[in-house]
């Protein structure tokens, strides 16, 4: 019944109409600008600790000269790949035939 009353207004006035579609595009922006300002965890020492231990563990791997591929292998695939600190993931395996073949 409601929805029927907004179209029948829509149509019979453009300020109505221009004012339920201002209405609709800006209160869910308004809404999510809050949220994300409200589960902002913005910490500078936090980010810049984080930012000195990646660099840190990126460096290391440079002069370990170890291979690092399977990240970005991983990454191409879409898969996010989880690791303990300093321990290397292991080769991201190669496809095999997971259908059996009846002959």
């Amino acid at each position: 019944m409601a929805w029927r009353w907004i179209v029948r207004r829509t149509r019979e006035s453009k300020p109505f109409f221009l004012a339920f579609a201002t209405v609709c595009g800006v209160v869910p922006g308004v809404i999510g600008y809050g949220v994300m300002q409200a589960t902002n965890t913005r910490n500078e020492q936090l980010e810049s600790h984080l930012r000195r231990k990646r660099l840190a563990e990126y460096l290391g791997e440079l002069q370990r000269k170890e291979n690092t591929n399977d990240r970005y292998v991983a990454a191409l695939r879409g898969e996010t790949l989880t690791r303990k600190p300093y321990v290397r993931i292991q080769p991201v395996p190669e496809k095999t035939d997971t259908g059996s073949s009846k002959e």
